[in-house]
């Protein structure tokens, strides 16, 4: 197991980020665990149930610097990349980097954007890097993309492409809060207050070094053999129309460590990848039937895959 010193920091984020996103220690747990396999993360719900409030958080307490983004219908990618003035006084253009260049983007109600604002963010997921005008400029480290966006049945949103999901790691959804902890919400202090007097739990250098730990965790053979079972499943069952990437495997193992480590191991269960495998593959999954919601899809998964 990790030793105490080196789990206590991410209990101590875990611990702080449910004082304020309340009821909601499920979905905080996948999200750290998102960021730790250096993944995106898309959180989709309705308006007020903490999405932003989400993001602020773990970018606060992981002591990263962030940027909010609000996307609109009227959003061009140089709003979101940045953008080459005239210098009168130096006699040449000079970048000015766009809200990108910071190591954690909210990229608010991402699907009010039209598919040619939301492209801006392929590259920078992907690679971590942009190319602007010719010019390829990297950009912070550590750096992720938190999404939120709502419902696609609400007016004035434009669906997510299948290339620009498969960047996300993980897709959660938070829910209404259950009575006790709304009820602490009503009688409590506004969370944006309460967030504003929250000291960071890590630094950068110490979520670095979290992210290389859980990319280190061992996984046996017999464990590669049931990703690799659950991905070939997708792709040859019949209620499936598209099946699991590469790249999804990939990131099911990855956040699959994540998990571990933040459960004190130093190897990798069954069990991890099955908690992690509804964030990780319903966003990347086209049911050929009827419309069924992400966690019967991933139950109906589990269940017609044996263990290894």
């Amino acid at each position: 197991m990790p030793p105490p010193s080196q789990a206590a920091p991410l209990s101590a984020v875990l611990a702080a980020a449910g004082d304020i996103i309340l009821g909601k220690q499920g979905p905080i747990r996948l999200a750290l665990a998102c960021l730790l396999a250096r993944g995106h993360l898309l959180i989709e719900d309705l308006p007020g149930v903490g999405k932003t409030t989400l993001a602020h958080t773990l970018a606060r307490l992981l002591g990263l610097d962030f940027q909010r983004i609000q996307f609109t219908s009227d959003m061009l990618p140089a709003d979101i990349l940045g953008i080459s003035v005239f210098d009168r006084a130096r006699g040449d253009f000079r970048f000015h980097p766009g809200p990108i260049f910071t190591q954690v983007v909210l990229a608010d109600e991402i699907n009010r954007a039209t598919p040619k604002a939301q492209s801006a963010l392929l590259e920078a997921m992907e690679e971590r890097q942009v190319t602007v005008e010719g010019a390829t400029r990297p950009l912070p480290q550590p750096f992720f993309v938190i999404a939120t966006q709502n419902p696609a049945h609400q007016l004035g949103t434009f669906p997510l492409p299948e290339s620009q999901l498969d960047r996300f790691l993980m897709k959660l959804a938070l829910g209404y809060p259950d009575r006790a902890a709304e009820r602490a919400l009503l009688e409590g202090r506004d969370r944006r207050a309460l967030l504003a007097e929250t000291a960071p739990r890590l630094t950068p250098e110490e979520l670095l070094a979290a992210q290389q730990r859980a990319a280190a965790l061992h996984v046996a053979p017999a464990l590669f053999d049931y990703v690799q079972a659950l991905a070939a499943h997708t792709r040859t069952a019949p209620e499936w129309r598209a099946g699991l990437s590469p790249r999804a495997a990939l990131g099911l193992v990855a956040a699959a460590r994540a998990w571990a480590l933040l459960a004190g191991r130093d190897h990798v269960l069954p069990e991890d990848v099955q908690a992690v495998l509804p964030a990780v593959a319903v966003h990347r999954l086209a049911a050929a039937g009827e419309q069924r919601g992400a966690d019967e899809l991933a139950r109906a998964l589990i269940e017609a895959v044996p263990l290894p």
